[in-house]
């Protein structure tokens, strides 16, 4: 009883800090600067790691098995695996881009799992037969790791996408009306105007375009990062799930639905590794990469639950009935 509790609270205070970190960065990006948002977001962060650490000691203790057995107890880990790859960098050099992808994807994933949209898998239970291993910690913490580095890779993938293709628009809507001026004749004084209006805006479009190219190269930089560290886990998982699979099942492959998803997932984001080699695919289109596995990694991770088919099965969940 004391450990539910415990965990009970530890869930809805990470969750309400986590909040309240997004809460700031909205009222950054409303211009307000009575706070400062970075550190407060960045102690924000680091007080729900340790909330969600404690939650998953005091599930581990209650339980009496790792808390990776079902689609609730991974769910906890995938936001524990956010926060966590939200304060390395952040520990390393004090300088963190991931604040937003990280804090969303945790209050996202948190807020699914402690929603009425689970039915009684919250309450610890005893571990089926498969799941009875000292594999279990191995394999299914290097899967979920994987699926947190690569979703937060892909995200910055999708970031750089929309700044590139909003430069493209707005940069084709400018050279579109310096060719309207000069394809029609409205007098030289109404010329002039409408040119030295159009100058202008170029001008402030020029002003900001240094920023954007930084601001893409960051999260050019950072997204190869985290899906390359991703990506290691991620084959590490498939691995380690290989040689369980063989002591389980007596066969490393079946081609199960999971399975199948992986290895899909995996090759994906291995084109990706591979467009990063070649100087003229990098930047947008890598990132058209990373966008399509972002999809791949969300199908990989609940369509086997939602389906409840498979040797992966036992972490499939039901919805509630109104």
């Amino acid at each position: 009883m004391i450990f539910s509790t415990l965990e009970h609270i530890l869930t809805h205070i990470s969750f309400s800090i986590v909040s309240i970190v997004i809460t700031i960065h909205l009222i950054t990006l409303l211009g307000n600067e009575i706070i400062n948002p970075y550190d407060s977001s960045e102690k924000g962060m680091i007080a729900t790691f340790l909330c969600l650490t404690g939650l998953l000691i005091t599930r581990w203790i209650y339980s009496g098995h790792f808390p990776l057995s079902d689609l609730y107890e991974s769910l906890i880990f995938l936001s524990w695996s956010f926060s966590l790859i939200h304060i390395v960098p952040y520990l390393k050099i004090r300088k963190n881009y991931l604040t937003t992808i990280t804090a969303s994807s945790t209050i996202f994933t948190q807020g699914f799992a402690t929603s009425g949209l689970l039915t009684e898998i919250h309450k610890p239970t005893i571990l089926v037969p498969a799941l009875q291993s000292e594999w279990l910690i191995m394999h299914v913490s290097m899967m979920i790791l994987s699926y947190a580095a690569l979703l937060c890779g892909s995200l910055l993938s999708v970031a750089l996408l929309v700044i590139t293709f909003r430069n493209i628009f707005y940069s084709y809507k400018s050279n579109n009306l310096l060719q309207l001026n000069h394809s029609f004749s409205f007098g030289e004084i109404q010329y002039k105007n409408e040119r030295n209006k159009i100058f202008k805006k170029t001008s402030f479009f020029s002003a900001k375009n240094y920023y954007k190219a930084q601001l893409i190269q960051q999260l050019d930089y950072w997204s190869y990062r985290v899906i390359s560290l991703g990506f290691i886990f991620l084959t590490i998982g498939i691995l380690s799930g290989a040689v369980w699979a063989n002591e389980a099942w007596g066969s490393y492959w079946s081609w199960d639905p999971k399975e199948t998803w992986a290895f899909i997932t995996w090759i994906v984001f291995a084109i990706y590794l591979h467009t990063r080699t070649n100087k003229n695919l990098q930047g947008a289109n890598s990132a058209i990469v990373a966008t399509l596995g972002f999809l791949i990694i969300w199908i990989c991770y609940f369509g086997v639950n939602l389906l409840g088919i498979g040797l992966h099965s036992y972490g499939s969940f039901t919805l509630t009935s109104s």
